[in-house]
């Protein structure tokens, strides 16, 4: 009996003294893991709130009830290239959804800021639509005489900006990847400003 327990004894003996070397080991790799999980959840949590805390430096205006709590308007327009685009053709994806004209003075002194906004979120997944009210191409073309990185859309009908409930000019609309409308600006803003990009990102 002595010697076929001894050997149990011995094993079981040697097992914890192996167990209490690793403790130390397995305590600091917890800890790490602990540490490490924490911070990166303080880390996200600071990115929300600093992507956020962008959103609200560009200081949206109220957002009308009907756009809150209904569906957001689609449309469908031509770009510059005859192509047909779609405001629910971007849904995976938040959009700035800008109107203006090139007849309105606040609307062409935000042009330099939305053309750098533009060389910003190329090659990204944001995207830009600055559907336009005037009344042909060839005033667009004129505009642009250089060309431009904007994506513009034609809306010579002046009908799509009525059903985002506006008639004046510029006014912006952020909408997330949901194609939900989170933000609206009436009247120009720098959105060359880094905070810009940044609350789009936040609408993934």
């Amino acid at each position: 009996m002595k010697s076929a327990a001894g050997p149990r004894a011995r094993g079981s003996s040697a097992n914890v003294g192996v167990l209490r070397r690793l403790t130390p080991v397995a305590l600091t790799a917890l800890s790490i893991a602990f540490v490490a999980v924490r911070f990166l959840g303080a880390a996200h949590e600071t990115l929300a709130r600093t992507r956020g805390g962008a959103c609200l430096a560009l200081t949206p205006d109220p957002l009308p009830e009907f756009l809150r709590n209904g569906p957001t308007p689609d449309f469908q327009l031509p770009d510059a290239a005859g192509h047909t685009v779609s405001l629910r053709g971007q849904l995976g994806h938040p959009v700035l959804l800008n109107f203006w004209a090139t007849w309105c003075p606040p609307c062409v002194e935000e042009v330099p800021s939305l053309e750098d906004f533009a060389r910003k979120i190329d090659g990204t997944d944001l995207r830009f639509l600055a559907v336009s009210v005037d009344d042909d191409w060839g005033t667009i073309r004129r505009f642009f005489i250089k060309g431009t990185q904007i994506g513009v859309l034609l809306d010579a009908s002046h009908s799509v900006p009525k059903t985002f409930g506006t008639e004046q000019y510029p006014e912006s609309f952020l909408i997330d990847a949901a194609g939900r409308v989170r933000y609206y600006f009436i009247n120009k803003r720098d959105w060359s400003r880094p905070e810009a990009v940044a609350c789009l990102e936040s609408l993934r």
